[in-house]
């Protein structure tokens, strides 16, 4: 049996500032790498001696997430822009939430809607993130941990389970900052299944 482990990056700036996320480069705020100082000591606490690997979206927020964990297991991180949050395009570039929630009063963002000229549809997501899974469930590690955002584990959360792309028009899973989900894998009859989703206990005080 192989264990994925997925981890929402511990709260940045964009949380705090009222600015979008996506593919703005915003680092952690002073409280999100206390959370990530917590998550690695923990985590890595649970996670000794087994064999781990850790991939992390390259952006800062998720970087700076996985650096206390690799440095407490004594890993390299291995940085992938696959795992990095929904692509807004170019006009969501500086943009506040306040104005992407008026922008989008009079449109949807079913799975193959594209809200703004650029911007990444779920779907398309959902294809960058199912190339990643594959790679993951072949790795020969125990243990393969995955840090990245929340828009893009709730589209991981849904191609996990094997659901087709046309579910997110009507529901999703996503968790909060911080966040660590545990997914299993049994090699050689394929089945998967989610053991722990939204697990906040990891970055409390």
């Amino acid at each position: 049996m192989k264990q994925i482990i997925t981890i929402q990056h511990c709260q940045s700036q964009q949380h705090v500032n009222g600015m979008m996320g996506g593919w703005n480069d915003w680092e952690l705020t002073e409280l999100g790498r206390e959370q990530a100082k917590r998550l690695g000591e923990r985590l890595g606490l649970e996670l000794a001696g087994q064999s781990v690997k850790i991939y992390s979206s390259d952006l800062k927020r998720a970087a700076q997430t996985a650096g206390p964990l690799a440095e407490k297991l004594g890993l390299e991180v291995e940085y992938r822009k696959e795992l990095r949050e929904l692509n807004g395009g170019p006009q969501l570039q500086g943009r506040s939430k306040a104005w992407y929630r008026e922008y989008r009063q009079n449109c949807g963002f079913q799975v193959d809607e594209r809200p703004l000229p650029g911007m990444e549809t779920k779907r398309e997501l959902y294809r960058r993130l199912e190339s990643i899974c594959q790679e993951v469930i072949a790795r020969p590690e125990d243990t393969v941990i995955l840090v990245s955002h929340g828009g893009a584990l709730m589209v991981w959360n849904i191609l996990w389970l094997g659901l087709p792309p046309e579910t997110m028009n009507t529901c999703g899973i996503q968790g909060k900052a911080g966040a660590v989900g545990v997914f299993d894998c049994f090699e050689g009859s394929g089945m998967r299944r989610i053991t722990r989703i939204g697990d906040l206990s990891y970055i409390l005080d």
